[in-house]
């Protein structure tokens, strides 16, 4: 059985969702604990995978269908052609992530999604939306990438408009979905100009095969930018304020989570696919690294500029998630510029791959974090009925846990010591400042303006006196939403205590199986 534990990981939760109608048959409660044991035990196989490929900086070729799937061609080029799942350092690293918030998400859903009828098709959406970050995140497959895709948006639209926090109608939801229509069909032509060339979907065969020909410069252009679309890095992050905004507290964790496993493709692509040089894409000094630090500088100070003049907490909330998607861009985008100008020696070891693991911890770091503040706010929109700060004052006194909770939250986005944001942070601003100092005092600044919003936030819904009249709902935390975010407390402070942990077990296994140096 141990030999399938990449495929389970994907099917057990595919399974479980149709399981869904048929549980509920049975009973509320029994549908409940089928998804807890479902989403605990690909936690557990997640875990279990970190001793040979983290460890052991090993990696998992798994061919779907073929008698002995640890034992066929990596290539995937053995007849019959089979689809591959690749499990190396950075795809389990996602999928932890992915695994971990789902986890989280669920407890804090049991009782603050509502029982109307309709729970059960939450629930089964949940289920098929980690299914595609985690397909997405193991496959080795374009055309498999795409499905998965398409799994992890139909999923995430759907959840979006199951619940508007203010009853708007779901027009969030129709906006993701043609966002997702548009970035995952230019995501299928540069897929097929791969095809139309190589005669295959197997990313390492294409890898190995390419030779850089302008349709596969045409591929790259396609494939690139509707993820980072779907990453919501600016330009293009016009869906990110609706969507995060109106869908339900634990569904917005989650979207952070599959905004991340698109910055995962574009990272994955530029890499592991297109791998370097890519020469004679003629923007700034030849790079695409470049590309990818102009991205994400303007989304660092883009979003926390519409962040500070917000007043609706979520749409604020929003606005930081993309300038946070920044601090990743810039790190790897700093990584990517050295690599690809063909200095992989002293350069590389000493700022360049710094710099990357400074961006690929912060992914797991901003999920951890980013989702405890959406949670938090779901209590704070769900006590005063309102998302408008204008009309929040004194939560501390009746909802100490929250407060708490929330202070945790802001202190690790703004970075400040010794919470899990600033060891990424920190890493990112050293790095980072080798390569280019402007880059990284804009970086420096950036933090400060965040922690400025966040304290905005948290003196106008938590500080000033107690005001019963503006509470909106009495009812206590339930004890799923404590757990939830308690272990997204937990998390954000022992990651920040320890994270040379983190980075030995975790994240230089993720750098070594995006980068080889040759």
């Amino acid at each position: 059985m141990s030999k399938h534990l990449p495929i389970l990981i994907i099917t057990i939760p595919l399974l479980t969702a149709f399981m869904m109608p048929i549980a509920a048959r049975v009973g509320i409660r029994f549908r409940n604990v089928l998804m807890l044991m479902a989403i605990l035990a690909i936690n557990i196989m997640l875990l279990s995978l970190i001793p040979e490929v983290a460890l052991n900086f090993g990696t998992i070729f798994y061919t779907v269908g073929a008698p002995n799937p640890l034992a066929i061609n990596p290539e995937g080029l053995a007849f019959p052609i089979r689809i591959i799942l690749k499990i190396d350092g950075f795809s389990l690293f996602m999928g932890l992530i992915s695994g971990t918030v789902a986890l989280v998400a669920f407890l804090y859903s049991w009782k603050f999604i509502k029982e109307d009828g309709k729970k059960t098709y939450y629930f089964i959406l949940m289920l098929l939306m980690l299914v595609g970050m985690i397909g997405l995140e193991f496959t080795n497959d374009l055309f498999n990438f795409f499905v998965f895709m398409e799994i992890l948006s139909i999923s995430c639209a759907a959840l979006v408009a199951y619940e508007t926090e203010e009853k708007h109608p779901p027009y969030a939801g129709y906006k993701y979905m043609l966002i997702s229509a548009i970035a995952t069909s230019f995501l299928l032509l540069g897929i097929g100009l791969l095809y139309a060339q190589y005669g295959s979907f197997n990313m390492d065969y294409i890898h190995n095969e390419m030779n850089h020909s302008l349709l596969d410069k045409m591929a790259l252009i396609f494939m690139l930018i509707p993820l980072a679309m779907k990453a919501g890095a600016i330009p293009m992050h016009m869906w990110v304020p609706d969507t995060y905004s109106e869908a339900p507290a634990p569904v917005t964790a989650m979207l952070v989570t599959a905004s991340q496993a698109s910055l995962y493709g574009v990272f994955r692509l530029s890499f592991s696919l297109f791998g370097n040089p890519i020469s004679s894409i003629s923007i700034n000094y030849n790079s695409l690294g470049w590309v990818i630090i102009i991205l994400g500088v303007l989304s660092m100070f883009v979003g926390v500029a519409m962040a500070l003049v917000q007043h609706d907490i979520k749409r604020l909330m929003a606005f930081h998630a993309v300038s946070q998607t920044g601090y990743m861009l810039l790190g790897v985008g700093v990584g990517i510029a050295v690599y690809a100008a063909g200095d992989k020696g002293a350069a590389f070891e000493s700022f360049g791959k710094v710099a990357m693991i400074g961006g690929i911890f912060h992914i797991m770091n901003h999920a951890f974090y980013k989702g405890l503040l959406f949670l938090t706010s779901g209590v704070i929109v769900r006590r005063f009925g309102t998302r408008n700060l204008d009309k929040m004052i004194g939560l501390a006194h009746r909802d100490t846990f929250t407060a708490v909770a929330f202070i945790i939250g802001a202190l690790a986005i703004a970075g400040i010591p010794p919470f899990n944001g600033f060891a990424s942070k920190l890493l990112i601003y050293e790095s980072v400042y080798k390569f280019s100092p402007l880059l990284s005092i804009i970086a420096m600044f950036v933090s400060v303006l965040t922690l400025a919003s966040f304290v905005k936030v948290f003196y106008s819904a938590f500080l000033g006196p107690r005001r019963d009249d503006l509470i909106h709902n009495t009812e206590p935390i339930s004890a799923g939403m404590k757990i939830g975010m308690g272990i997204l407390c937990v998390l954000v402070v022992l990651m920040g205590l320890f994270p040379e942990v983190v980075i030995d077990v975790l994240v230089e296994p993720a750098i070594a199986g995006l980068v080889t140096i040759r």
